[in-house]
Order: C-alpha cells, then structure tokens, then sequence
C-alpha cells in the first residue's frame, strides 16, 4: 500500500512539473546572468507581470507584455535573437517561456526567482 501512494505521489509531481515548470529548450538563469545580458542588441528582455505589478517595481530594459497578451503580442519580437523572461515569482514567465517555444522562439530564457530575487 505505501508502496502506491510513494508511486502515486512520484507521478503527480512529474505532472505538476510538466505542466508548470520550464519547457523544453528554456534555460534558467539568475537575474546577475540576466543583467550581464543588458548590452547585447540580440537579447529581447520581457516582463510578463500585469501592467499594475510592472509600475510598482520594474527594470527599464524589460518591456511589460503581461502573460494572457503574450500569444498575441509576441510577434512584437523576434524570433531569432534570445528571449530573457521575468515575472514576480518565476511560475508566468515559466509559462511564458514555454508559449515562445510553442511558436518557434529559439533561445528562451526565464530568470530564476523572477523580481522576487532580483538583485
């Protein structure tokens, strides 16, 4: 019987994880990587919180494009050069990442701890 729920529990993460953590292709990196990338003109920084979380704490070289936009607006950017995601906590711009990939973003990145770890 412990021997079921230990499988139980083991699958149900796996599913949590899928469905929730990063896609396939998306790098994680740490908001020091993220701000190393700052003056690179083929790195496209990208804020997936809503416009009212953005105005209270942003960094000027992400553009605010809140998550339920992302599908629509993300023909605003180029799909060759590298995509550096952030959000609040990590969990948007996971999502976020994985929806690039989805349309054939190449290189995505999501920074790890989103604004709640940014230095």
């Amino acid at each position: 019987m412990e021997l079921i729920l230990i499988a139980i529990i083991v699958i149900a993460a796996w599913f949590i994880y899928k469905k929730f953590g990063p896609g396939k292709g998306v790098a994680t990196i740490t908001s020091e990587q993220a701000k190393a990338k700052f003056n690179d003109r083929n790195v496209q920084f990208i804020d997936v919180r809503t416009p009212d979380e953005y105005k209270g704490q942003k960094v000027k070289q992400f553009k605010n494009m809140p998550l339920h936009q992302l599908s629509k607006r993300a023909k605003e950017l180029d799909p060759n050069k590298e995509v550096v995601v952030i959000c609040q906590s990590g969990m948007r711009s996971s999502k976020a990442c994985g929806e690039l990939r989805r349309q054939g973003f190449t290189s995505v990145s999501n920074v790890r701890g989103g604004m709640n770890m940014w230095k």
